[in-house]
């Protein structure tokens, strides 16, 4: 990540928040929203959707409508969703966290709420951040292969049934790795050479802040502008429900349950002609093989004008 000094003087700017109604626990924060900026702005639109698909749509529209400030307001997949319709463009991005985790908000130091987050817009200046890409999607936090994705398809159902929290997701982690059968045999291509694998998940990580909180190794290559690739060395249900349980609970290591790959560039070919991919919360159908990389400083974000965390400092 990379810093630029000068603070934004948010009244001169054309603000929009692009706002998804399903995230979190789908408060309506819309009045605290528009309270907090509307009067604070050169020009204010607030543009919500309850359909995750149209929020791309909407922040695309919203750069080529001439906003100079687009605020994604909403959990990772929000933030994610957002930030690949802004990714190398002029327009500024704010982000108001309102999901389940808000590793992507937390790793940015804005907060873990609607409120914390409406601080940091009215004081912030923009930092240039890495962003990761996989095909023609951006990621902000991680992309996966093989269990996690069915671990998301297991945690939507569970989330319709009991409610978001983060014991459901957890929950979903046993629910999902009961179903697991056959691991992917693929081959990991960095820098020419080869890697063959028969694993049960790959973990492709952007967020420094996801590995610390997860217990594992490759914060400090993310933070030079690297991806830190975990493989599961586990291939069978139990061995891989163990690390999975460790890794949810913070308590993993790569050396006993993943390979670590640190790059900026790999591709990875599967066994299989298309898999379903797990990124930044959101899954999506993709065809192999995959090229991942590092888009570095192609996304520039609003975070707090005095060089605070607000993650940190609520949690000191």
């Amino acid at each position: 990540m990379r810093d630029t000094a000068d603070k934004v003087d948010l009244s001169a700017c054309r603000l929009c928040v692009i706002r998804n109604r399903g995230s979190g626990k789908q408060d309506d924060q819309a009045d605290t929203i528009r309270a907090a900026l509307q009067d604070r702005v050169a020009e204010f639109a607030l543009r919500e959707t309850s359909q995750g698909d149209q929020l791309g749509r909407l922040a695309r529209q919203a750069v080529a409508d001439g906003f100079d400030v687009i605020v994604a307001a909403g959990g990772d997949g929000t933030q994610s969703a957002v930030a690949g319709a802004l990714a190398e463009t002029d327009a500024l991005m704010g982000v108001l966290p309102g999901g389940t985790f808000n590793y992507f908000a937390r790793d940015l130091g804005v907060g873990e709420t609607i409120e914390e987050g409406l601080e940091t817009l009215l004081d912030a200046r923009p930092r240039a951040v890495d962003v990761g890409r996989i095909g023609d999607l951006v990621f902000l936090n991680n992309v996966s292969l093989g269990a996690y994705p069915h671990i998301l398809k297991t945690r939507e159902g569970i989330y319709k049934r009991w409610g978001r929290s983060r014991m459901a997701a957890y929950w979903s982690v046993l629910v999902a790795m009961r179903r697991l059968r056959n691991p992917m045999r693929l081959t990991a291509i960095v820098e020419g050479r080869e890697r063959r694998f028969t694993t049960a998940l790959v973990f492709i990580a952007r967020s420094a802040y996801q590995l610390e909180a997860f217990g594992l190794d490759g914060a400090d290559a993310i933070r030079a502008g690297n991806l830190a690739v975990l493989i599961a060395k586990a291939r069978k249900p139990l061995p891989l429900l163990r690390s999975a349980l460790r890794l949810a609970f913070g308590f993993s290591a790569k050396d006993s349950d993943f390979d670590l790959i640190v790059t900026d560039s790999l591709t990875i070919e599967t066994d299989r002609p298309r898999q379903l991919i797990a990124h930044d919360g959101e899954k999506t159908r993709m065809e192999s093989p995959f090229h991942v990389q590092v888009r570095q400083g192609a996304l520039r974000v609003l975070v707090p004008a005095d060089g605070s965390n607000k993650t940190r400092d609520a949690q000191a």
